[in-house]
């Protein structure tokens, strides 16, 4: 009815062309505001439904009510990732998926008890469980329990049908709260030996205090797939997670027997205490050990796939792997693929000409860094295979840390220059958030010293990695690099992007009705300026109850430019013809000067 007035008030009677004319600017506008509403409905993402095979995740059980109130996907996020607005998050990971009672999240809105919601791998608070999704016919586990372990033989698309153990622990992303007593006996680990005491070349030659002013790895998480790591020392204290045992099964990766696994994680995250001034490259970083050997160097290939796949889970931004990975393994090159595929980077020492040669091997290429380790005069710290290493690091008489109470000392092997590395993509992925894994590695790379005039060079890759450069260094190709994409709530409505395309819109809409009201009102005023005031010029005008007055202003008209064309001698228009007068847009150059 509205719109109908709104029709009328603009169209004259008489005029079914006008009417016409101005319902179709009616339908356009419609149109527009269905578009604007359309718009403004879009909130809520088309997200892919996830599927329910078999992966170690994190996840919540649904109960009847939280401090009195119902639980809701907002309230959920809030818990456990310190914030409403990536309940939505949440929402894309359980949207779809069958629920242990058959049904399916589908509304944000309504949840029901019982259900368990998939988390985002940064979740943690209290009922936060980890491990394999309860099944069907089996119970769900109580909050901190262990998650059962898989069946034998069992396979997904995510994890290689090899190793059945499962850590039995919460979360091995978190850093515990009191620091782990050592699980090893007295004279059950070997004594850590050295024939060089400890040099600070490597420090002085990476400089990584002049990149912290940038980045100091903040919000990064360091996997480290090797002996674990002695989280009881006070260097690592509060920046190693709990980890993951693969070979026990036990859960605990934060404490090492071997040593090597500590000494990685000294180059990454130590802090300086008294009597050691080691300083790891990436101190704001965060290490999650996963243990694939105990008091044994070497490990199963299942256990080495196995610990890259929960490292993979566990949300690690990187990982480095130890001497005790071997890249040859098909499961275990099946293992960093799904990692790089996952936007992580992954870090390994380059191959050397003692490896065994196999079509699985993992190669170079986008989202993996191969490196050599080498001596303060540049001496390789093995016999890397040519044109096998993208980068080299310091790998020879580094400054590590020990186990069983050896403290600080002089360690040599290429899984040292793998800690370098791995410190320094995670100074780059905190620097750089919106830069993916193959952008990570590539500005490791062509940031890093040249060695020699040939780049790659067949020896040492692009060279000596800089930590300072690789965070401060403009890169022309990076230019373009896309933004991540802003969360939100789904107790926030639509999104700002959404809501300023609205308005924009709104306002064109707005701008439009004005401006046909404007071009109306006007004519309605000076029905003489633009032909006839119906718009029809050139048409006899319908007569009605005004017909006589218009007949003699035409009659007049026509003799005053009769009068005008006799007096000009101009010739008289044929007979039959209609002459109207011309409007003030039509007259001549002098009237138009006046």
């Amino acid at each position: 009815m509205a719109v109908d007035q709104l029709n009328d008030g603009f169209r004259r009677p008489g005029t079914a062309s006008t009417g016409r004319r101005y319902g179709t600017v009616t339908a356009a506008v419609a149109g527009l505001v269905a578009v604007v509403a359309g718009l403004l409905l879009a909130g809520l993402p088309a997200g892919a439904v996830p599927s329910d095979s078999a992966e170690y995740v994190k996840y919540y059980t649904v109960t009847s009510s939280y401090q009195g109130a119902p639980e809701t996907l907002g309230g959920i996020s809030q818990r456990f990732l310190g914030t409403t607005d990536r309940s939505v998050e949440i929402f894309s990971l359980n949207v779809g998926r069958t629920q242990l009672n058959g049904d399916k999240l589908s509304d944000p809105k309504i949840l029901r008890p019982g259900w368990q919601l998939v988390l985002p791998w940064d979740a943690v608070g209290t009922g936060v469980q980890y491990g394999l999704l309860p099944q069907k016919n089996s119970k769900p586990a109580p909050s901190g329990s262990a998650p059962a372990p898989a069946a034998p033989g069992q396979s997904t698309p995510t994890r290689a049908p090899t190793n059945t153990r499962t850590p039995r622990a919460g979360n091995p992303a978190v850093v515990p709260s009191a620091a782990p007593k050592p699980t090893y006996k007295s004279g059950q680990c070997a004594a850590a030996t050295t024939s060089n005491s400890p040099s600070n070349w490597a420090a002085l030659r990476l400089a990584p205090d002049q990149a912290w002013a940038h980045s100091r790895g903040k919000d990064q998480l360091v996997a480290i797939v090797d002996s674990g790591a002695d989280g009881s020392l006070a260097q690592l204290a509060g920046r190693v997670a709990l980890g993951a045992d693969i070979v026990s099964g036990s859960g605990r990766g934060n404490t090492d027997c071997l040593g090597s696994g500590t000494g990685m994680a000294g180059i990454i995250v130590a802090k300086p205490t008294q009597g050691s001034a080691l300083s790891g490259i990436a101190p704001d970083a965060t290490v999650m050990p996963v243990r694939i050997v105990t008091t044994k160097a070497e490990a199963r290939a299942s256990d080495q796939a196995a610990g890259i796949e929960v490292a993979t889970s566990a949300g690690a931004t990187v990982i480095a792997l130890g001497s005790y990975v071997n890249t040859s393994d098909a499961a275990v090159a099946k293992a960093v693929a799904t990692a790089v595929s996952r936007n992580i980077v992954v870090v390994f020492g380059a191959p050397t000409t003692t490896t065994p040669t196999s079509p699985d091997m993992v190669t170079g290429g986008d989202g993996v860094l191969r490196v050599g380790g080498v001596g303060v005069g540049g001496q390789p710290a093995a016999s890397y295979r040519p044109s096998m290493v993208d980068v080299v690091a310091p790998g020879l008489n580094v400054t590590t840390l020990g186990v069983t109470g050896t403290g600080v000392l002089a360690s040599n092997g290429t899984p040292y220059a793998v800690a370098f590395v791995a410190a320094e993509v995670a100074l780059v992925r905190a620097a750089y958030p919106g830069l993916d894994a193959a952008q990570v590695t590539h500005r490791v790379k062509v940031t890093a010293d040249k060695m020699s005039d040939a780049v790659p060079d067949k020896r040492y890759g692009y060279g000596t990695i800089n930590p300072a450069a690789a965070v401060t260094r403009e890169l022309a190709e990076e230019h373009h690099a896309v933004a991540p994409a802003a969360r939100r709530s789904f107790d926030d409505g639509p999104t700002s992007g959404n809501r300023t395309m609205a308005l924009i819109i709104v306002g064109v809409v707005g701008l439009v009705a004005a401006g046909l009201l404007a071009f109306r009102v006007r004519r309605l005023v000076h029905p003489d300026q633009d032909g006839t005031a119906d718009g029809s010029a050139g048409k006899a005008p319908d007569r009605g109850d005004t017909g006589g007055a218009v007949a003699s202003a035409g009659e007049a008209a026509a003799r005053d430019s009769g009068r005008h064309r006799s007096e000009h001698g101009m010739p008289s228009p044929p007979a039959g013809s209609t002459q109207t007068s011309p409007s003030p847009r039509q007259s001549s150059p002098a009237a138009v000067r006046e």
